[in-house]
């Protein structure tokens, strides 16, 4: 299942994770990067019985332990992102009404998921 949520530039991306996250099934497990470290969130994915696998951030004075292997896996994600961003008009955000913007991801993504 794909989920898109556009937001603005300046949105951080903790609280935008909740609101996907709740959005979907509850997975085995989620991986995210060390912006996703907060101990709130880990419990919130914690009682959906899902496995965080998540760096700690370089502040945290309670480390968590996470699945380094798994947490490798994540350049995938990133391809995604990647691969999106071959399309100038998602790149360079060609058009500026949200509405247009969000259809072209949905098409690019569409596309790059059949491909």
């Amino acid at each position: 299942m794909i989920v898109i949520l556009l937001t603005g530039g300046e949105a951080l991306d903790c609280p935008v994770a909740e609101r996907l996250i709740r959005r979907v099934k509850s997975p085995e497990r989620l991986l995210g990067d060390k912006a996703h470290d907060s101990a709130e969130q880990r419990a919130e994915l914690n009682e959906r019985g899902t496995k965080p696998v998540i760096p700690n951030c370089y502040n945290r004075k309670q480390p968590f332990s996470f699945h380094k292997r798994l947490y490798k896996l994540r350049w995938r994600i990133e391809s995604a992102f990647d691969r999106l961003n071959d399309f100038r008009r998602i790149a360079t955000r060609y058009r500026k009404r949200a509405r247009n913007y969000l259809a072209f991801v949905c098409l690019a993504t569409a596309l790059v998921w059949r491909l």
